[in-house]
């Protein structure tokens, strides 16, 4: 008996289901729920509470969280290691309590970037093609006043030439469009960018551009990146067209050089403040087109998201490292 008990307590220990790893999702419907479930069975999946206070207690266990994730709940749960987030910009989680902290963070980046680059050309060519003044028109043929510009030829600055800039950069490549590309990082060959240079040369290269694409995120060093000294610096002329943060944006700045024609027009799906306030005088200029924040949206995307989320949380399972890693310090 004495030499039986030990065998048999180790086979119960190999036998024993390891513990799970609790895993809170934000925003998701049961299907959803039941897809990331059936990924592992060292995870728990629970769907976060609405109630407050049986949210804090589901946060206190958590060891992974996904989704719209608030980000005061990070600092509210001791046992959590990972978090990741539906978006690709990450600045709501640049408190320090979380940069500082040993808590993983993921995002959402490259996902995005195909119907984000789609919409950031619909409001291009909206502008270029008198799209958004002609279909104004209703019931009148009236086309004498109008003068469209072709793309073909033309300079393309592209700031922030991540996931999102990378596929505006294509499809300028597409348009016969030469490009610039501005960005922190050393960038691997890229058949779709003619040249590229680093932010503080981004000034050298402003006067070349015939359209300017902000696809950077908002960090420190970002904050009011096109300011009035820089839309001075572009070509009498040209566009400005921004898909990621409005905070890159001095709005007065903007509403200058378009009031003045320094700029032909600006497409902005983001803008600074935002919402936009009703009544705000950029409503008003007619060589503006403006959207809700919709560029992220698409028939494409969940799905996408949907895979990536699976990868991850597969890999939390297992210990193995992450995918879209943000480095918090950075903001990206």
């Amino acid at each position: 008996m004495q030499v039986v008990l030990p065998i048999l307590l180790i086979l119960a220990a190999a036998v024993a289901p390891a513990q799970t790893k609790k895993v809170l999702v934000f925003g998701m419907r049961p299907p959803a729920l039941a897809e990331l479930q059936s990924v592992s069975p060292k995870v728990e999946i629970e769907a976060a509470p609405t109630d407050p206070a049986r949210l804090r207690e589901a946060v206190r266990d958590a060891e992974g969280m996904i989704g719209n994730v608030p980000p005061e709940l990070i600092a509210e749960s001791p046992r959590l290691r990972w978090v990741q987030t539906n978006s690709a910009g990450v600045e709501r989680y640049r408190a320090p309590e979380i940069v500082n902290s040993s808590v993983i963070l993921t995002n959402c980046k490259i996902l995005q970037g195909p119907n984000i680059a789609d919409h950031a050309f619909a409001l291009l060519l909206g502008l270029t093609r008198g799209v958004h003044l002609a279909s104004r028109n209703r019931g009148e043929w009236t086309g004498g006043a109008y003068q469209p510009i072709e793309l073909m030829g033309k300079t393309a600055v592209v700031i922030g030439v991540g996931g999102i800039g990378s596929q505006i950069a294509q499809r300028a490549h597409a348009f016969g469009m030469r490009v610039i590309g501005v960005d922190p990082k050393e960038m691997p060959y890229n058949p779709f960018v003619t040249r590229m240079v680093f932010p503080d040369r981004l000034e050298s290269v402003l006067p070349e551009a015939d359209v300017v694409f902000v696809a950077a995120p908002l960090t420190a060093e970002t904050e009011l990146l096109m300011n009035s000294k820089r839309f001075g610096l572009m070509k009498q002329g040209s566009y400005f067209i921004a898909v990621s943060r409005g905070g890159l944006i001095d709005t007065d700045a903007l509403m200058q050089a378009l009031d003045s024609r320094k700029l032909a027009g600006a497409g902005l799906d983001v803008t600074n403040p935002e919402p936009l306030p009703k009544g705000h005088p950029l409503w008003n200029f007619d060589n503006v087109i403006i959207t809700p924040h919709i560029a992220h949206r698409s028939d494409n995307v969940q799905e996408r998201r949907m895979n990536l989320f699976k990868t991850n949380l597969a890999r939390f399972a297992e210990g193995e490292p992450l995918v879209n890693v943000v480095d918090k310090k950075k903001g990206y």
